[in-house]
């Protein structure tokens, strides 16, 4: 495989949730700035047609990224559609402001959610949007295959394809946190501890520098996805992988396809 695990911040158990949480605000401007929501929403679509159930469940969801504003679109065309964020590490404060809003079809599971042990009773299409190239390759496989095993579509997307050779992402580095300075006050909500940990005592532009250039680095290729879906492929289950152009470059994304 050309991709290669490193260490992320975010991914420690140890590291402090008050800096996740307002990472995974940066990260969700930077798919707004990026228009993930553009992308993914035709994907998404596609990729409810092959269950019968109007429920999505996002896995890994951090503070939800453009997930509840691709639903809440969707939702116009197809009533009744259900959206259910989840993660390792529910982001608490997202899950309170998501959980609040009533009638409308958004759920933040409050518990831990494991996404290699997803209960077969949650049916639906499963989403990972810019969190599969968290997962080490055994895991990752996993993943797929409790989909599978479950008889659930699953679609992965990443915004990096990885094809440029791994020291230009440590070269992009300086860019990243200048990105950071910039972008920052599109941040939302935009609180004075973002601005602080920016600006004053710059802890966040270091660690969403060094997030940003291993998350590309760890980015499976579209072959590192055909070694992770080998042998998974049947009469009744099968895959597509693929490349999307958007702002930024190429992005990647993986289906996992059941009959129904």
């Amino acid at each position: 495989m050309k991709r290669i695990q490193l260490f992320e911040f975010e991914d420690q158990a140890w590291f402090p949730d008050w800096i996740r949480v307002m990472m995974t605000r940066y990260i969700s401007t930077f798919h707004r700035i990026l228009g993930s929501a553009r992308l993914l929403g035709p994907l998404i679509k596609r990729g409810l047609t092959y269950t019968e159930d109007k429920v999505i469940l996002d896995l890994c969801s951090g503070n939800g990224g453009p997930m509840v504003e691709i639903v809440k679109k969707l939702q116009e065309s197809q009533p009744g559609l259900k959206l259910i964020l989840s993660d390792l590490y529910p982001n608490k404060t997202a899950a309170e402001k998501i959980n609040n809003e009533e009638g409308k079809g958004l759920q933040y599971l409050t518990t831990s959610l494991d996404a290699t042990q997803v209960s077969p009773e949650i049916k639906g299409l499963r989403t990972m949007v810019s969190s599969m190239h968290h997962m080490k390759p055994e895991i990752a496989r996993q993943i797929l295959s409790n989909a599978k095993t479950s008889g659930q579509p699953i679609l992965i997307y990443e915004i990096s394809d990885n094809s440029p050779p791994i020291y230009l992402w440590w070269l992009a580095i300086p860019f990243a946190l200048i990105g950071t300075l910039i972008f920052t006050p599109s941040v939302k909500p935009l609180t004075w501890q973002q601005l602080v940990f920016t600006y004053l005592i710059p802890i966040l532009p270091l660690f969403i520098a060094w997030d940003g250039a291993v998350s590309n680095a760890r980015t499976y290729t579209l072959e590192d996805m055909e070694q992770l879906t080998e042998g998974m492929s049947d009469e009744k289950y099968n895959w597509e992988m693929g490349k999307l152009n958007g702002k930024g470059g190429n992005k990647l994304y993986l289906l996992g396809k059941p009959r129904i």
